[in-house]
């Protein structure tokens, strides 16, 4: 069973390392986001490449409940090299107002042609190119990763390096969808703790919350790394429901409000004892930076594809770190081509708490690329070769494509 780490505080003094501080607002931005003289690269074109990917078990959240992921992939091709993204979006617009058949739509219309036009560009270029299209991150990030994952393969740097990653492997948790009864939670945890996981999230919603929470921790007792996750399911109405879970010694709380109600979390900050982490509602540095402002979280969990891409959830790693807010990575149920992003994102030194970086096997029979396993200690590695380090198996890709288009720069006006 995870336990906590040697010399970790527990119950109280737990809670105030989450986040006490006196917090100022602004963006900080670390050294490697600045403006670069380097090599750029030229842009042959973009593969849309859809791939259905059946989950082992149905997920479900407070939103909805998964079978099959529709994921679209992205691959951005230049004269030397090729480079991969994922686009997180959902089958249909219910964590966010991103869906994939939109994703796909917007890339082949207005931002995939926007790059294509720019000629030679820098990578970090993509953000600004792009920034005149509202919206849309998901599919911005996918195209963001393809062009740096092409970019870093030309140079022979790996994506963590890149990034600023300092571990060459992440501690792994794992996220334990709503079931419909507690034995049947109990044996799901029981499960994931057998393979090595070092910290459980539980998704709640209204009905499923306090017991189940509940019987996790009486029967894996109170060393178990526990979180909790609403998914946006709740109101402040709702407050006093919530702070009966201060009994459970939660790590935190995750998104218990609207996405885009700061201040009603703030409030709810100062009615519950356990830490509030904001994940729907950052959707950019900025964001984060005006939530620390308002005390509204103690916590943050970076989604790279939620906030436009890698660098910009650099920039949010940057800006926590500074403040002294704790980060971890979440997941979106990625293949093992985000899987890879997402790990060497995990590497930063400001993520202090087990991400959603579980193995290939938690969501899929088949990964689309080799798999990323769970070491005996509860780590997942970080690729180490050029860009992501990964690519898809030629035999799986093909087998799980539904469809694939091909955009080229010498297809602009036609």
């Amino acid at each position: 069973m995870a336990v906590r780490p040697p010399g970790r505080p527990r119950r109280a003094a737990r809670r105030r390392r989450a986040g006490d501080r006196v917090l100022q607002s602004g963006l900080v931005r670390g050294a490697q986001t600045e403006t670069r003289q380097e090599a750029v690269v030229k842009l042959t074109g973009f593969e849309l490449i859809r791939v259905a990917m059946p989950l082992v078990a149905p997920f479900r959240t407070s939103f909805g409940v998964e079978h099959e992921r529709d994921v679209l992939m992205v691959r951005a091709v230049t004269p030397d090299a090729h480079g991969w993204g994922e686009c997180v979006a959902m089958s249909e617009p219910l964590y966010s107002s991103e869906y994939v058949d939109g994703a796909a739509d917007v890339i082949r219309r207005f931002l995939a042609p926007r790059l294509l036009a720019a000629g030679e560009l820098h990578p970090h270029q993509v953000c600004d190119l792009l920034e005149p299209m509202k919206g849309h991150r998901m599919a911005k990030a996918a195209l963001e990763t393809a062009v740096l994952d092409a970019w870093l393969r030309e140079r022979g740097e790996s994506f963590g390096a890149h990034l600023g990653a300092v571990r060459d492997r992440v501690p792994a948790g794992v996220s334990v969808g709503i079931m419909d009864t507690i034995p049947r939670l109990l044996d799901a945890v029981d499960g994931y703790l057998a393979q090595g996981y070092l910290r459980i999230k539980l998704k709640i919603e209204p009905g499923w919350d306090v017991e189940p929470v509940r019987a996790v921790r009486e029967r894996f007792g109170d060393e178990l790394l526990l979180q909790v996750d609403a998914n946006a399911a709740y109101t402040l109405a709702d407050a006093a429901t919530l702070a009966r879970l201060d009994a459970f010694d939660l790590l935190l709380i995750e998104q218990p409000l609207a996405e885009d109600d700061l201040r009603q979390h703030a409030e709810l900050a100062r009615l519950v004892r356990t830490p509030i982490c904001l994940d729907e509602s950052i959707v950019s540095a900025k964001v984060a930076a005006d939530a620390i402002a308002l005390r509204a979280t103690r916590v943050i969990n970076i989604k790279p594809g939620r906030v436009g891409g890698y660098l910009e959830a650099r920039r949010i790693h940057d800006l926590c770190q500074a403040h002294g807010i704790p980060v971890w990575c979440g997941g979106m149920l990625e293949t093992g081509i985000g899987r890879a992003a997402n790990v060497a994102l995990a590497a930063l030194p400001g993520f202090s708490l087990p991400g959603d970086t579980s193995a290939s096997d938690r969501y899929y029979a088949q990964d689309i690329t080799e798999p990323f396993v769970l070491g005996p200690d509860g780590h997942v590695e970080v690729p180490s070769g050029p860009g992501i380090g990964i690519e898809p198996v030629a035999d799986v890709l093909r087998a799980r494509t539904t469809s694939s288009q091909w955009l080229g720069a010498g297809d602009l006006g036609s």
